[in-house]
């Protein structure tokens, strides 16, 4: 370092010295001082005694440890550059390069700067000799160096100290500084070009000058204001004068001293808001000295501004500016040159002498074992043998010797004292060490398995050898990884021999260990090597450490091209090898093999690093290995610093990605080149090849010229960058790329590969650590946006697209809220400056508005992250490529940043300048940070905070706008699967950010319409996502439960399902009543569900929200309320939702003794009916909340039928008032509530309350001829109840014998007069003959007998019953009034209900049977009630357990059995009466859809319940009544259908052909649509039916099909054309139209059904197409022989042809429905192929035949494909019938179907070939038989063979073609293949 001599400061700026003044002083020195010259000067006096090896020497870069100057070049070489700088005219290029890296080198940053102390002022030289200059004499280079390069330094004098550089590294502009320079502006230019024609001594004075020029304030010193104010006082008034602000100029650095500017300036306008300071002093005095001194600080007077002209700017945060501090180079002097330890040196020293001590006793000990042959502690002999056989003896180090060399040579070159070990002692010991490493070639330690535990054994003792030489190799490598530049240290035969050695024990030992199973041939060797695991296991560590030894050398020395392809080979292999899934299949523990993986991660990163060229085919080599990767938990094994693991090759991808970035280190090259061959690549840009040399020399020089700086920075960080991003694309393409052509459960992993490796960039994008996380994510969104965007995108690859944007959207929705947390939590708390800067920028990068000056400051938050990651890479060293992305990242920001700028601001161009100078100075030395600035620490924390900081400002994260846009628009997109995917995607984000449900948010609205969506799947994950949204934003639960309980009746299973376990929670949630009455009155509708899961699940959660909060059984005034407000709802539910025939199952269900909480329940629903007597006093309100009497009695009704055991006799006795007022009370409601209890209640009362019974009984007598039907079956039940309990039954006796004398009486008087003439009469027979059969129905009177024939009834037996019947039935005749007739019925059934054996008393059936004759609906209604109210009771007798509910989930055992025929009487007359009306009861059911018909199902469903009949014979029935409008005969018949197929499937499938054509007449004359499919949504007639044949077995369903196919073929010579369409045309759209409609289970089942109409149409369809062309278009047969090129002549003259009047009408149209119901077939049959993407030829398309694994698959639908075609075409091709124009086009259009294949036609080339046209169909039994096109006419189809239904009956052969012609045009591709790559940024994916 030149540096001026004390004494004379400046004598050297203009090269001469000259003499002193006075002739005592001390004479000029004419030469730099010597050591000891200048060491009374230096800071290193006070060390006595002085040795001048403390001071260290020069050396290159800034830290230790670092090369020597004088090891740094060879003379030979200095030499060679002398030689070229005096020898050509011009500079060569390597002149050039050294002399670039020198300046470089001596740069003022990069070299140590010494302080010395003033020397003594010496007198100035008088004498006229000129002393020689020091530049004289210097060499060519020496003097090139010289005069090239411009050193920045001052020399501060004592009268001028050095101004003090700012203390935390900024060059801090001052408030106020000159005009900047515009860039490129004329004065630039020429000032430019005046400094080239400075010398360069002048030039380093005027560098030192411009360092130190500036904006300077001349503050006085203190005694200067005292002064100044003593003058004020003495002057009343001061005029302040203006001073301009004056920048310092540089000044050469003299003995004078510096002077104020002048006391008299002119004036000038100083800017706005600047500080003036201006000279205070009287106005009568002349300025002096003293008076100049006084200060007066004016701010100049604001002007007027207009504040609409402003707008209101956010406060930004400023970086702190004393986080950052520039180091001092004295910071390195002293104790801190080698490190942190103050006795470092000395323990240098001990560890050399260490060292030197080991090897002198191993050499002596070598030379003993040798001398004595015999071997020692420190060395072994053994035996080696050469290619001949040969043996020799050579000496090798011990195991212990080994490890204690490796720990020596590694604790000194940690210390830096490796380089004085003798380089002949070093060689000595490597030439130990090739023994071992010999002798291990020659051993065997393949494992192979066909071993036994014999040989496994013999193998372990081969072991102790290898282990040997696995050390011998690590002790090899450990010493050439010192740095050495001896290249002797570095024998290429060891370095191979430890790298083969490595390869043999991985190719031999580690890959078979890893691959070895416990099951199959191998299972004795697992087991003798298990027995060995410890052995195994330290071979495994040895070989690792080798391995990584391997890896470090590799970074430090030059490699040929095969050893690294080895080395990649093997790093390959090593992380792809296959392990055990489990623990106990492997011989070891896997994670011995997770730590070789990260060592050949470490590999392999190294060889990326340092070969560029090569980087493509490692991304190569590891991608096509994928497939090899494990799937699930185990395939994450890298953890992360955060404890959460991901994929190890995700780990490496990054790891690859961000090496990309960082500049090859071109000293790690190797340590054994010299300093000229390393110039050579020194500034060179390894990837393009260019040389860059820098302009830009320091700090200062950037700020001056900070466009040079941000284009130096951009040169070099850019391609880094472009490099980076390249490399990351390439990856994204490809993984997508393979993973668009595979599913998740396809053959190929790479679709769950792409899953996991997107979660596990996720989990890095917000470690610092891996910052190449968020360039892959980023690219992959690009990638995914484009799939979702594209019009020709296949809805597989967009559900994959929005999966995994959902997966990202998610990530970063969790990264803001992180930000957000943390940010808030530093504010909070004293977080220190750092923490405060970033809490504040935190809210403006959230919002996106942060200014990006503020986000790339120097000591902002790229900064904090670099450093806290700068002070981890000692602990991981992988740490280095992060540091270098983020580097770059950083700098190519900048260069972004400082380009979008339009504005001129000098202050932050300059700053931006220095930021651009220091990164480009990082980019090149990663160390350069470190040794330049300190930075205050950082935590955790806050570095992760920093770190997502910038990532908030990255474009992944500022596209998360952008991407929840496309989840909410694919909400509304056409295909299910893409709104079911874009659902379940917006689930995740919500997950993590809830506020985007806040406000008027629309997610909400358009979550609601996907829950009304026409898809299930759609409606499902609309479903799950209200949940979510309700969890997160509870005030949205009244919103969306309305649309929840919808749900209810939802048809597909699973959502009803989910909406009812949403709905309970919410229930539990939500205390509004009318919510909760809402959820209930669902619930207890769906208790009724079909499915019995479904009704399982709906009592199971109205148990858990009904009555399990109350279990507590708590009595407090909480509870109390809580349970009148829970009664209250109740009240309320079954009032608005007439639940109450449902509510007493759920009862019954609850209270079941076999329920475990059948305690407590009983305990809660005693305390609800005690809640409800409450209320019954209560008068009505116009209150809605407050229930009245009225309800809680319906409630309590419902109870009284659940369990009477609920009531007790008090409560009873309050409801005594209403059985007072049943006569008189106009409500009836309230006394048929009150009679309907006592009816319960009453037969649990004992007879000690006889009196009460007694009164009751009165009051019910009284009402008995009053009350109407419905409350006079009640209260002749509660009568007889009554009766029976206080023994009396003569009043019920006494009643019947006074009705039955009565209608006596009429009949006597009808038989003279008919009834019908008086109105009075028959009110009476009305009133008399309803108590005659309530009382037959209710009660058992035949003890009373002897009454009765007392009053001169005849009797035969003591049957009252039969008396009754007989008195009561006459009236039934069909000569009575209708009203009699309709009375004395319904009498007669209430009397047959409670004794069925009068049903098959002649008189009765004969009647029944009479009044289904007339077919009158009155009258058949009241037989049919009859037998339904039998059958029911029946049905409960013989199935007392039928309707038992589940209990805890678990449905109880049902004990049902068939009742016998002879079994009981009951059964007898069931049987009998079944089988007599069974004919009119199917009848009535099939012949309407009212009341009166659902009145038959019911019975019919009775009868097949308790199975009197044969399936087969309701079986058919049920079918067709599945098919009703009618919802409830609908679901009835089908609930009862699902039983049968259940039972009986092999009986009832014979019956199902017969139920179709049942169905459709049904369908036809009864519902009067013959069509085979209602719309809105499109649903087949017949889809219940489909329903109940799932529970069958797949090849049961496809022989159906078959069969429902084979329905409509015809022989078209009997096709019967009768009507305006003829049946059979309209049966076959039928059965068509549900074919199309029908949801298939299977692919099978598709297949079957579409190979069935294919061939059917060629069967069938060739025999009408041969007919229509013989007898309509009369065409030859010869034709068919026609060439290609004639068949077009054909077609014309088919057109051609006029009608012929010959053709008979009636044959005509039998021709035509036939074609009708062929071309109907052919377009069902492509629109299942279009709809299941099956492709339209069933020849030319493989994706129409499926393999045969995929056959048990569900079919998967095309969403863009909808039934409105084939549903219009086929309403089209129906009208055929109505001209002879129509019926004569459909004839050729069925003709040209069956001629031509229009699928086979070539097209034009800018047709879309989507292979979606309609295939012709082809006999597919003969598949030889198939004439493919010769070669065609561009439009002209094919001709089709006609079978084995030529006129001829011989097959028309052509020549076959031996392959398919191949169309024009472009190929088609799958949906799939059209995804775009990415580009822009991400086209650049391929190498």
């Amino acid at each position: 370092m030149a540096t001026a001599r004390p004494g004379t400061q400046n004598a050297l700026q203009d090269g001469t010295n000259r003499a002193p003044q006075q002739s005592g002083e001390r004479p000029a020195f004419s030469r730099p001082f010597t050591l000891h010259e200048a060491l009374p000067y230096t800071p290193f006096t006070s060390i006595v005694p002085f040795n001048s090896i403390v001071l260290p020497a020069p050396s290159i870069g800034s830290a230790s440890p670092a090369p020597t100057v004088n090891d740094l070049i060879s003379t030979q070489d200095f030499d060679a550059l002398n030689q070229e700088a005096q020898g050509q005219a011009g500079p060569s290029k390597r002149l050039q390069q050294t002399l670039s890296q020198v300046q470089h080198l001596m740069e003022r940053g990069d070299i140590t700067e010494f302080k010395f102390k003033t020397g003594p002022k010496v007198a100035k030289n008088t004498s006229t000799t000129q002393p020689r200059p020091l530049a004289s004499g210097l060499l060519p280079f020496s003097q090139m160096v010289h005069d090239q390069t411009s050193v920045a330094f001052r020399y501060p004098t004592p009268d001028t100290p050095g101004l003090k550089p700012p203390s935390n590294g900024h060059s801090t502009a001052p408030f106020t500084t000159p005009a900047h320079k515009s860039r490129g502006s004329p004065a630039a230019q020429i000032e430019g070009q005046t400094r080239q024609n400075i010398s360069h001594t002048q030039k380093n004075r005027a560098s030192h000058g411009y360092n130190s020029a500036g904006l300077g304030i001349i503050l006085p010193t203190k005694s200067q204001p005292e002064q100044a104010a003593a003058a004020f006082k003495a002057s009343p008034t001061v005029t302040p004068v203006p001073v301009p602000v004056v920048p310092v100029a540089p000044q050469p650095h003299t003995q004078k001293a510096l002077q104020p500017p002048s006391a008299s300036p002119q004036p000038v306008e100083a800017p706005l808001g600047s500080i003036v300071v201006t000279p205070v002093r009287p106005a009568s005095q002349t300025p002096s000295g003293s008076q100049r001194t006084g200060i007066a600080i004016e701010l100049p007077r604001a002007k007027s501004s207009n504040k609409s002209e402003y707008l209101v700017v956010p406060d930004e945060p400023d970086a702190p500016t004393n986080l950052s501090r520039k180091r001092k180079h004295e910071d390195f002097d002293g104790e801190d040159i080698y490190g942190e330890s103050l006795d470092l040196r000395q323990r240098a020293d001990a560890a050399f002498h260490e060292l030197r001590i080991f090897l002198q006793k191993v050499f002596e000990a070598e030379y003993h074992a040798i001398h004595t042959q015999s071997s020692n502690d420190f060395v072994d002999l053994v035996i080696l043998k050469d290619e001949n056989g040969a043996s020799t003896l050579a000496a090798t180090l011990t195991e212990n010797s080994q490890s204690r060399a490796q720990i020596l040579v590694n604790k000194t070159q940690s210390l830096n004292c490796y380089q004085s070990a003798p380089v002949d002692d070093l060689l000595h010991l490597l030439r130990l060490c090739d023994g071992s490493l010999k002798q291990a070639e020659s051993e065997d330690v393949k494992i192979y398995d066909s071993w036994n535990a014999e040989d496994v054994e013999q193998w372990v003792q081969r072991l102790p050898n290898l282990e040997m030489a696995i050390k011998a190799g690590r002790t090899s490598l450990r010493m050439m990884c010192g740095g050495r530049e001896e290249k002797q240290l570095y024998p290429q035969d060891t370095i191979e021999q430890s790298i083969n050695l490595f390869k043999r024990v991985m190719d031999d030992i580690v890959i078979p260990v890893a691959e070895l199973r416990s099951t199959g041939n191998t299972a004795e060797l697992f087991r003798s090597l298990s027995s060995y695991k410890k052995k195994i296991a330290a071979l495994f560590s040895d070989c690792q450490k080798l391995f990584s030894l391997i890896s470090t050398l590799l970074s430090k020395i030059d490699t040929s091209d095969t050893v690294t392809n080895d080395l990649e080979f093997a790093a390959s292999r090593l992380i792809f090898m296959e392990t055990a899934h489990a623990e106990r299949d492997s011989v070891l523990d896997t994670q011995k093999f997770d730590g070789l993986r990260l060592v050949a991660m470490d590999m392999l990163s190294q060889i990326f690093l340092l070969n560029p060229a090569q980087r493509s085919g490692i991304f190569d080599e590891i991608l096509t290995s994928l497939e090899k990767l494990p799937l699930g938990k185990r395939a994450r094994t890298f953890k992360l610093i955060d404890g959460s693991s991901i994929q190890p090759v995700s780990a490496l991808i990054m790891r690859l990605v961000q090496t990309s970035a960082g500049k090859v280190d071109d000293t790690k090259l190797t340590g054994r080149s010299t300093a000229v061959q390393s110039s050579e690549d020194g500034q060179e840009d390894n990837r393009n090849g260019k040389t860059m040399l820098f302009s830009i020399r320091n700090e200062d020089h950037a700020a001056s010229q900070p466009d040079a700086a941000i284009e130096e920075l951009n040169a070099i960080a850019s391609p880094l960058m472009d490099t980076a991003r390249r490399d990351a694309s390439y990856v994204v393409n490809f993984i997508v790329g393979r993973a668009l052509k595979s599913t998740k459960s396809g053959d190929t992993p790479y679709r769950n590969l792409l899953d996991l490796f997107v979660e596990d960039f996720t989990s890095c994008l917000d470690n610092p650590d891996w910052p190449a996380a968020e360039l892959l994510l980023r690219l992959l969104m690009g990638y995914m946006v484009k799939l979702v965007d594209g019009d020709k995108t296949g809805v597989v690859a967009k559900n994959m697209a929005l999966e995994l944007l959902g997966i990202m959207g998610a990530a970063i929705s969790k990264l803001r809220g992180y930000v957000r947390k943390t940010a808030s939590a530093l504010d909070m708390r004293n977080a220190g400056d750092l923490g405060t800067f970033l809490a504040d920028l935190a809210s403006p990068a959230l919002e996106l508005k942060s200014r990006p000056e503020h986000m790339l400051a120097w000591a902002g938050p790229y900064r904090a992250t670099l450093e806290y990651l700068d002070d981890r890479h000692k602990e991981d060293p992988h740490l280095a490529s992060a540091i270098s992305f983020i580097i770059s990242n950083w700098g190519s920001k900048v260069c972004a940043v400082y380009d979008s700028f339009i504005d001129d601001f000098p202050e932050r161009d300059q700053e931006l300048g220095r930021l651009a100078y220091r990164l480009r100075e990082m980019t090149q030395d990663r160390r350069w940070l470190s040794n330049e600035f300190s930075f205050k620490e950082v935590s955790a924390t806050q570095a992760r905070l920093s770190y997502c900081i910038t990532l908030l400002r990255s474009q992944l994260c500022e596209s998360f706008n952008t991407i929840l846009n496309i989840l909410l628009n694919s909400m509304a997109s056409d295909q299910p699967t893409v709104r079911s995917k874009s659902l379940k995607s917006v689930n995740q984000v919500l997950e993590t950010d809830p506020s985007i449900l806040d406000g008027d948010s629309v997610v909400i609205q358009l979550i609601l319409r996907c829950s009304s969506d026409s898809s299930t799947q759609v409606r499902d994950s609309a479903l799950g996502l209200i949940g979510k949204c309700i969890s997160m934003r509870p005030a949205l639960e009244e919103k969306m439960t309305v649309m929840v309980v919808d749900r209810f009746i939802d048809t597909g299973l699973g959502v009803r399902k989910r909406a009812m376990k949403l709905a309970k929670d919410i229930y539990l949630r939500n205390g509004n009543k009318e919510v909760r009455s809402a959820i209930a009155n669902g619930l207890l509708h769906r208790v009724q569900d079909p499915e019995e899961s479904v009704r399982d699940l709906a009592r199971q959660v109205i148990e858990e929200i009904w009555f399990l909060p109350f279990h507590d059984g708590e009595n407090s005034a909480l509870s109390q309320i809580s349970l009148a407000d829970h009664v209250a709802l109740m009240v309320q539910t079954v009032k608005q939702g007439n639940v109450g025939n449902v509510l007493d199952k759920v009862l019954q269900a609850v209270l079941v003794p076999e329920s475990k909480s059948a305690h407590s329940s009983l305990g809660v629903c005693k305390r609800l009916v005690a809640s409800m007597f409450d209320l019954v006093n209560n008068p009505d309100s116009d209150d809605p909340s407050i229930p009245s009497y009225k309800d809680a009695l319906q409630v309590l009704v419902i109870f009284a039928k659940a369990d009477a055991n609920l009531f007790t006799f008090e409560q009873l006795r309050l409801l005594r008032p209403y059985i007072t007022a049943i006569r008189t009370t106009d409500d009836l409601a309230v006394s048929r509530a009150v009679v309907g209890i006592y009816r319960k209640v009453l037969p649990q009362l004992s007879s000690a309350h006889t009196d009460f019974l007694s009164e009751v009984r009165q009051e019910l007598l009284q009402a008995v001829a009053t009350v109407t039907r419905t409350l006079l079956d009640d209260v002749i039940a509660c009568i007889w109840i009554i009766s029976g309990l206080v023994g009396n039954t003569v009043n019920l006796a006494k009643l019947l014998l006074s009705c039955l004398s009565h209608i006596r009486t009429i009949r006597k008087v009808s038989q003279t007069k008919p009834l019908a003439g008086d109105p009075n009469m028959v009110r009476k027979f009305d009133r008399y003959s309803l108590i005659v059969g309530m009382v037959g129905k209710h009660c058992d009177l035949d003890s009373h007998h002897q009454m009765f024939k007392d009053s001169g009834f005849k009797l035969t037996g003591t049957s009252l019953s039969k008396l009754m019947i007989d008195q009561v039935l006459p009236f039934s005749s069909s000569t009575e009034d209708p009203g009699v007739r309709k009375s004395a019925l319904d009498s007669v059934g209430l009397i047959c209900q409670a004794w069925p054996k009068n049903y098959v008393s002649a008189n009765v059936y004969t009647t029944f049977q009479q009044v289904f004759d007339e077919q009158n609906p009155v009258l058949e209604g009241k037989v049919l009630g009859s037998f339904k109210e039998f059958l029911f009771a029946e049905e409960k007798r013989s199935e007392q357990s039928s309707d038992t509910p589940a209990v805890n989930g678990t449905k109880p055992e049902k004990k049902r059995e068939l009742t016998h025929m002879m079994s009981t009487n009951y059964d007898d007359v069931a049987s009998a009466t079944t089988h007599r009306f069974l004919k009119e009861i199917v009848r009535i059911a099939t012949s309407t859809q009212d009341d009166h018909a659902f009145l038959a199902v019911e019975v019919l469903a009775s009868i097949n319940r308790q199975g009197l009949v044969h399936p087969k014979e309701t079986g058919v029935t049920f079918i067709t009544l599945e098919t009703s409008s009618n919802p409830r005969i609908a679901e009835l018949a089908y609930s009862e259908h699902r039983v049968l197929h259940a039972k009986h499937e092999t009986v009832v499938e014979r019956e199902y052909v017969k139920a179709i054509q049942s169905a459709f007449l049904y369908q036809r004359d009864i519902v009067k649509d013959a069509r085979g499919a209602t719309t809105n949504p499109f649903t087949p007639k017949l889809h219940m039916m489909m329903d109940v044949l799932k529970i069958s077995k797949s090849k049961n369903r496809q022989k159906f099909l078959e069969k429902f196919c084979n329905q409509v073929d015809f022989d078209i010579s009997k096709l019967d054309i009768s009507g305006e369409i003829p049946s059979h045309v309209q049966y076959a759209r039928f059965i068509v139209e549900n074919i199309a409609f029908f949801e298939y289970v299977t692919v099978g089942e598709l297949h079957s059904t579409v190979s069935a109409l294919e061939k059917l149409v060629t069967s069938t369809g060739a025999t009408v197409a041969q007919a229509i062309e013989s007898e309509i278009f009369q065409v030859r047969m010869d034709a068919m022989d026609l060439t290609p090129a004639v068949e077009p002549q054909l077609d014309a003259a088919v057109a051609a042809q006029p009608r012929h009047p010959e053709v008979d009408y009636k044959r005509l149209r039998q021709l035509t429905a036939g074609s009708m119901i062929l071309l109907a077939l052919w377009e069902v049959r492509t629109y299942l192929r279009r709809l299941y993407g099956m492709g339209t030829s069933s020849r030319r398309e493989s994706k129409g035949k499926a393999q045969t694994k995929d056959l048990s698959k569900t079919p998967i639908k095309v969403p863009s494909v909808t039934g409105e075609k084939v549903w219009e075409e086929i309403e089209t091709t129906m009208m055929a019938l109505l001209s002879r124009e129509r019926m004569m086009e459909t004839c050729k259009a069925f003709v040209e179907l069956m001629n031509v294949d229009k699928e086979f036609l070539v097209q034009d080339d800018d047709e879309d070939m989507n292979g979606e046209d309609p295939t012709t169909p082809n006999n597919e039994d003969d598949d030889e038989n198939d004439e493919p096109s010769g070669g065609g006419g561009a439009g002209r189809g094919r001709k089709r063979k006609a079978g084995n239904h030529t006129p001829s009956g011989a097959k028309k052969k052509r020549a076959r073609s031996t392959s398919q012609p191949r169309k024009r045009g472009r190929p088609r591709k799958q949906s799939t293949d059209a995804a775009p790559e990415a580009d822009g940024e991400f086209e650049e994916g391929g190498w």
